[in-house]
């Protein structure tokens, strides 16, 4: 069973996040250690919260680096929500620099007429990098969980691997770029297609283990 160090900095509902990775035939390993981050398979980066806080907890754990240094190895990293935004170079919600791996802003939504801010419930992604694997065996358009008033804005759009629509704005849902993917929604609470998506996670990092052992 692959072990996925699950980055605490106190910015997540780890036990969710867990609970799905196990179900999907993993060992989830809850961590602040640089060097269990560096051992394990893959890495998750969960966050919930504010993009200032979630920076801050990051910087005073000594996490920036071993975040870096996982995205750079190779190996599978998923970030989740917060672990999304906080990618970027900076946000819209906060004054900190953010970690700078994926060139880009996190903007807030703009107020529209009946347009609810945050944008939450269940809502249709859109794939724009159909091959990614995270995405195997979706239905098309399937239907995710959201909880966020900002969201990511990159600098090159090749690297959206998904969007969502909120009232009249297209905004990118989920990134990806070689080994590492991040998305916007709570795959731990979109049922069914969350639980695949995990699933398909699970399948990269054995795929990844089996190629490298021969």
């Amino acid at each position: 069973m692959p072990v996925i160090a699950v980055i605490d900095y106190d910015m997540g509902n780890l036990h969710s996040v867990c609970k799905g990775l196990e179900n999907a035939g993993a060992t989830p390993k809850i961590t602040d250690v640089p060097g269990e981050i560096e051992q394990a398979d893959a890495v998750l980066l969960p966050g919930v919260g504010s993009f200032d806080p979630a920076i801050q907890h990051l910087r005073s754990r000594d996490l920036v680096s071993p975040v870096k240094d996982a995205i750079a190895s190779g190996k599978p990293f998923l970030g989740v929500c917060l672990g999304l935004q906080i990618l970027f170079d900076s946000s819209e919600e906060g004054k900190e620099p953010g970690l700078g791996i994926i060139p880009g802003v996190v903007r807030r939504f703009k107020s529209e007429p009946g347009l609810t801010i945050p944008h939450i419930g269940w809502n249709r992604l859109d794939f724009t990098q159909p091959e990614v694997p995270l995405w195997q065996h979706l239905q098309h358009q399937p239907w995710l969980y959201f909880v966020h008033s900002y969201y990511v804005d990159p600098i090159d759009s090749v690297v959206t691997a998904a969007t969502v629509t909120h009232g009249s704005q297209t905004v990118t849902a989920a990134i990806a770029r070689e080994n590492l993917v991040a998305v916007q929604f709570h795959p731990e609470k979109s049922s069914t297609a969350g639980l695949q998506m995990l699933a398909n996670f699970v399948k990269q990092i054995e795929l990844r283990s089996l190629a490298m052992s021969h």
